[in-house]
């Protein structure tokens, strides 16, 4: 699984276009003065990642990057509604963050099935029955439908484990992996073999728990140094740690201090998780020699350390018993998400768009406003209708837009961008 284990990703996502709502009047026999029944348009539908149980990687993303929900249909006459665009689901790990391109935290999908809405589609358009009145029986008036969202989005996923392995390279992590689990890590002789978080399912007496080998961590590795950050935040989510030692090594309590120094430079609530601290390589002659003084130090500062040798599986049994019964001693596990994150996430809520906008004077005679809310209501005008004209320009001047159009010196005859649309200003 190493070789293929991808934790981070960036895709494109679009929802689906809003459907036009439509100008239409009744054209029947013996009704000679019909009124408006054009229909509006179907909402468009919305892109959605689901957190599933049953994908462990991001590597999908890998070999598809673009994805766009279906556009609701067009309104039809006779009042009839367009049919609304089908949602399209994404489907992820559980445990998958997702940032917008800025790195801020949009959802943190950290329970099965949860679901996030990251686009939101666009609303279908009001046909000309929504605008007959006292005074205006027949409308030639409605509304294009509202332009989709579309954007790149950042997938990071965290592992969610019960137990994750830590300690400096090449202290065997991977090796006590590979004979307590399932997994099929790749282990060779020298430092930095473990790229990439290996994931493995302990089984004992009819109960299972899931493992984490945490690339072995350097000097620096909290500041980014190397690849720190990508395999610091895989231990947030752990709740126990199996701090490994080699106890061959030239110095092994110092490697012991600076792993604990990382962890807690990182998060500080890192300090706080359940530690258990294992001496491996006791097949090695120096590591029986250095383990009694090991021992006595390890437990003036707190530890009851446990003594391995993963290469011969020496005490691996013995090992796995006691993060079982550490597992059982901790309270029930309550992870809150990044984003405080309920079942169903709306994400960009439409409602809380910022109304504001912006007036700038390009050149002599052009301006230009900018600003999400006044951008849609041009991009929904149906341009080829008076009425549509009028009701635009109340829109103008409700939003304040036509006073700061005004007070930058716009003049008759000149032109405002507005979107996509170039406008002449008239009184």
């Amino acid at each position: 699984m190493s070789q293929h284990f991808l934790d981070e990703a960036r895709i494109f996502v679009k929802s689906g276009d809003g459907g036009n709502g439509i100008i239409s009047f009744r054209r029947e026999k013996y009704v000679p003065r019909g009124g408006p029944d054009g229909g509006d348009g179907g909402h468009g539908g919305n892109v959605v990642l689901v957190a599933n149980p049953k994908i462990n990687t991001l590597r999908a993303f890998g070999r598809k990057v673009h994805f766009r929900a279906e556009a609701g249909k067009h309104g039809g006459n006779s009042n009839k509604t367009g049919a609304c665009g089908d949602d399209l689901e994404i489907e992820v790990p559980v445990g998958t963050v997702i940032r917008d391109d800025a790195g801020n935290v949009i959802a943190d999908l950290a329970r099965p099935n949860q679901r996030a809405i990251v686009a939101k589609g666009g609303r279908g358009g009001k046909g000309n029955t929504r605008f007959k009145s006292s005074t205006n029986q027949a409308p030639h008036v409605a509304e294009r439908g509202e332009p989709a969202q579309e954007f790149w989005i950042r997938l990071e996923l965290k592992l969610v484990a019960d137990v994750g392995i830590v300690g400096v390279p090449n202290a065997g992590k991977s090796t006590l992996l590979s004979v307590i689990s399932n997994a099929k890590p790749q282990i060779a002789d020298y430092p930095f073999t473990t790229l990439v978080p290996n994931l493995g399912v302990v089984e004992m007496d009819y109960r299972d728990m899931v493992v984490a080998d945490i690339p072995g961590l350097v000097e620096g590795a909290h500041s980014g140094v190397g690849l720190g950050h990508d395999f610091l935040r895989h231990v947030q989510r752990t709740r126990i740690l199996i701090h490994l030692i080699d106890g061959s090594a030239e110095n092994p309590l110092a490697d012991f201090h600076q792993i604990n120094t990382e962890l807690a430079l990182f998060d500080e609530r890192l300090k706080e998780k359940p530690m258990l601290v294992v001496i491996n390589k006791m097949d090695i002659p120096e590591a029986k020699e250095a383990w009694p003084h090991l021992q006595a130090e390890l437990q003036r500062l707190g530890y009851e350390p446990m003594s391995i040798s993963a290469a011969t599986q020496q005490g691996t049994r013995d090992l796995v018993g006691r993060v079982f019964q550490t597992l059982d001693e901790l309270p029930p596990f309550e992870f809150v998400p990044e984003s405080m994150a309920s079942d169903e996430i709306p994400v960009y809520d439409l409602e809380d768009e910022d109304l504001g906008f912006k007036v700038e004077r390009v050149r002599e005679g052009v301006y230009r406003v900018s600003g999400k809310r006044i951008e849609r209501a041009v991009a929904m005008t149906y341009w080829d209708y008076d009425d549509s004209l009028m009701r635009f320009q109340r829109i103008l001047e409700a939003m304040g837009v036509s006073t700061a159009l005004e007070k930058a010196g716009v003049e008759v005859g000149d032109t405002v961008h507005i979107g996509d649309m170039e406008l002449e200003w008239t009184d």
